[in-house]
């Protein structure tokens, strides 16, 4: 794989004769609309090498013990890492390693329950790299009485395609996640009657388990949110029982947001749980990278050191930020998908600036007397994250959500990964 960081004068029809790529190939991989490029923006450049593993150093290795290992050569590892000396390895050292043995992960994406979905011919299209497809959004009311999504065509979408669909369960009320809505229904006679409710709805929809996405629960609650989950998985036996859980570095059991999550005591409990590594930068804070690389590997590394990590998902990001800054944010920002803030850029002829310690790409513009700053993901920042998941050996990755375009990034997965379905 081959990343092109575009400069001043660079055409695709001369990075196409460089590349020997057709120009169609580059703009139909990097979700091109025209010809124009921007200084900055990063290209995915097709290729017939090996696909691309990452690796941690460990006591003992060698380039010739690695090579072996991943079934590649000692030449193609040292070609792969100029600068690093072969003879002096360092226990902890990230190397790259060109090798046909792709990494195997699960995924798991997010679709919106609209009927009927715009989004089933996209689903066909990707369905090679989807294990689960978590449909949002189930809620329910204060006496636990399911109040159901509109789903059916995408629950036969997703088994046509070999994809298993998960039931997403939410505390969303009046179009937010309520408090005071988790807070009651996780009285023991309340949520007993909920899990019978899923448990019904599991099974009349064929669903081949449950996404629990609470959030803002009241932090006092959280002894009662990990016994849900337990007579939950209790419930649904060998089916599915995944969590979003909202990123932290630390326990901090008493805060708004994070408190009632209590990682060690709930990662005993699911199947699955999907860190959501995607909220450094949000709506309604101050511009930020949504995912920044070293914040992201905080919080794994507090992750993996509570929940076996094979049963973790780091989250990825398909979309970005584009923040209206007078003196201060008036509005919450506008989400928007990878692949338009890209295009944005270019249409308005807006330089691309890569912050290389977060690892993601951003840019400012002035527009109705206001100004504008986003930040979004390409495939040098994507890529980053796909390193840490493999550094850290995690079970896959979560995208939210299916309807944001991020052609750099299914590319990637397609020659990269293995997807388990």
């Amino acid at each position: 794989m081959a990343i092109h960081t575009v400069s001043s004068g660079d055409t695709l029809w001369r990075l196409s004769r460089v590349y020997s790529v057709p120009v169609s190939s580059l703009m139909h991989v990097n979700g091109l609309v025209s010809n124009a490029l921007v200084p900055g923006l990063n290209l995915y450049i097709p290729d017939q090498m090996p696909p691309e593993r990452f690796y941690q150093v460990k006591a003992g290795d060698t380039f010739w013990r690695l090579s072996q290992q991943f079934r590649t050569s000692v030449q193609a590892i040292i070609t792969a890492n100029p600068g690093v000396d072969p003879n002096a390895l360092r226990i902890g050292q990230r190397i790259r390693i060109p090798t046909w043995q792709k990494y195997i992960m699960q995924t798991l994406v997010f679709i919106d329950a609209i009927e009927p979905s715009p989004y089933i011919d996209l689903l066909r299209e990707l369905s090679g790299n989807i294990t689960y497809l978590a449909i949002f959004t189930y809620s329910f009311n204060r006496e636990g009485t399911l109040i159901e999504a509109n789903d059916e065509a995408i629950i036969q979408a997703s088994k046509k395609n070999n994809i298993q669909p998960l039931m997403v369960v939410s505390n969303y009320e009046k179009g937010t996640f309520s408090a005071e809505l988790a807070d009651q229904i996780l009285n023991p006679s309340v949520r007993r009657t909920l899990i019978k409710n899923i448990i019904a709805a599991v099974d009349n929809k064929g669903y081949a388990g449950v996404s629990i996405d609470f959030e803002f629960v009241p932090p006092t609650r959280r002894n009662d949110f990990t016994a849900f989950l337990r007579e939950l998985k209790l419930e649904l036996g060998k089916r599915i029982l995944q969590i979003n859980a909202h990123a932290k570095t630390s326990d901090a059991p008493t805060n708004r947001l994070t408190g009632f999550l209590n990682y060690s005591a709930i990662g005993k409990v699911v199947d699955i749980m999907s860190v959501m590594t995607i909220d450094y930068g949000y709506a309604i804070g101050p511009p930020n990278p949504v995912s920044p690389v070293w914040w992201v590997e905080q919080v794994l590394k507090y992750a993996t050191g509570q929940v076996n990590r094979r049963k973790i998902m780091m989250a990825i990001n398909l979309y970005g930020y584009d923040w209206t800054m007078p003196d201060e944010p008036s509005e919450d920002a506008r989400m928007i998908a990878v692949n338009n803030a890209q295009n944005q850029a270019i249409s308005k002829w807006i330089p691309i600036h890569f912050d290389w310690q977060a690892q993601a790409p951003g840019y400012r513009y002035s527009e109705g007397g206001s100004e504008h700053v986003v930040w979004f993901e390409d495939i040098r920042s994507v890529t980053a994250k796909y390193k840490l998941m493999e550094v850290y050996n995690l079970l896959g990755t979560t995208y939210w959500r299916l309807r944001f375009k991020f052609p750099q990034n299914w590319a990637y997965v397609a020659k990269n990964i293995q997807v388990n379905k």
